[in-house]
């Protein structure tokens, strides 16, 4: 694989005009133009303060010091037939992972249970696969109704490539929003990933658009990528007018393609970040996977672009200790987005 990374570039001039004038002319409408989010990830670690600053001020004027939690729950592990390079589980992984088909109803239910408790907003169902079997549509289909009545928890489905007919379903059921991620952009896609293409995936966030769901939709950072295709990535997903972004930094696991791909710092994903909210400025933005292994000690300030975290565990990888993200939140002096609780839970609480 080509590695087409930052590296070379990260001591390329920043813009003329300040991180705080620009964020001033995004508040105002403005779009991100190419060449400025090129100079964003490619800025002098100096100013990297500076341009959190100015994307603080972003994300505070839609979200002010809010912070979403969502909980992830992979519902079916492994035997995935695509040969996506990053993931462990796929077709072409090798990787020490559980292996096992869609969870009971009741395991599904305790997961939720267990969202609920640690203050997640919403609940994602995740199954590894092209797309779900009639099967597995009828057993999503029926639990998300119950996990709605009994938890009032927003539902986010991640099952693969959807057809209408399938978008539709899940719109008639319950689900809220459907995760479908990008993960590079559309240039950098065929070398990640050849089992399906990019418009396949664009395609399915079309089907889920149509159904009348909201989109969650991001990308994987640090896969070889070039600047230019995370820029890509972001643009794209602005274009789609995607309601969430969750940004992903690539956990290298062993088995898999990617397992030497080691190219990350923190000072970069910051700076991903901090591009992200200037290109979506309305939009819900998660660090996801990876924040724990590239963001480090300074997770908190990927905080001041980004207002969403996951709370727990990831698909095949362990998240940080729940108490140590509520800690980090209140360190910053920002708040946990909480649901009203459902009738059901007050009347027996």
């Amino acid at each position: 694989m080509i590695d087409r990374s930052h590296e070379a570039a990260v001591d390329a001039p920043c813009p003329t005009n300040s991180w705080n004038h620009l964020a001033t002319r995004v508040l105002e409408g403005e779009e991100l133009t190419t060449e400025q989010g090129l100079a964003m990830l490619q800025c002098p670690d100096a100013e990297l303060l500076d341009l959190l600053a100015a994307s603080y001020r972003i994300r505070r004027q839609y979200f002010g010091n809010r912070v979403q939690l969502y909980f992830l729950m992979n519902a079916k592990s492994g035997l995935c037939p695509e040969d996506c390079g990053y993931c462990s589980q796929s077709k072409v992984s090798s990787a020490d992972i559980p292996r096992y088909n869609l969870l009971s109803a009741e395991k599904l239910l305790d997961g939720a249970r267990v969202a609920a408790e640690r203050q997640a907003k919403t609940f994602c169902i995740v199954i590894s696969a092209r797309g779900p079997s009639n099967r597995e549509m009828d057993a999503v289909c029926s639990i998300v109704p119950q996990i709605k009545s009994q938890y009032n928890l927003k539902i986010c489905a991640c099952l693969g490539l959807l057809t209408p007919d399938q978008a539709e379903r899940l719109k008639a059921c319950g689900v809220d929003r459907v995760n479908h991620n990008l993960n590079t952009s559309e240039a950098y896609y065929g070398d990640i990933c050849t089992t399906h293409t990019f418009q396949d995936r664009v395609s399915t966030l079309s089907a889920v658009r149509n159904a009348g769901m909201e989109l969650c939709s991001g990308g994987i950072i640090g896969m070889g990528e070039a600047d230019a295709d995370v820029v890509s990535m972001a643009f794209t997903l602005r274009s789609l007018r995607v309601e969430s972004i969750p940004v992903n930094f690539l956990n290298p696991i062993d088995g898999t393609p990617l397992a030497g791909m080691r190219k990350l710092n923190p000072r970069y994903c910051l700076k991903v970040l901090a591009m992200f909210r200037f290109a979506n400025p309305d939009r819900e933005l998660r660090i996801a996977g990876g924040r724990e292994l590239h963001l480090g000690s300074l997770q908190s300030l990927g905080l001041y672009p980004a207002n969403s975290i996951f709370v727990g565990d990831y698909l095949t990888t362990k998240g940080q200790a729940p108490a140590a993200d509520y800690k980090m939140v209140e360190d910053l002096g920002f708040e946990v987005v909480h649901n009203p609780e459902p009738a059901a839970v007050l009347q027996t609480g």
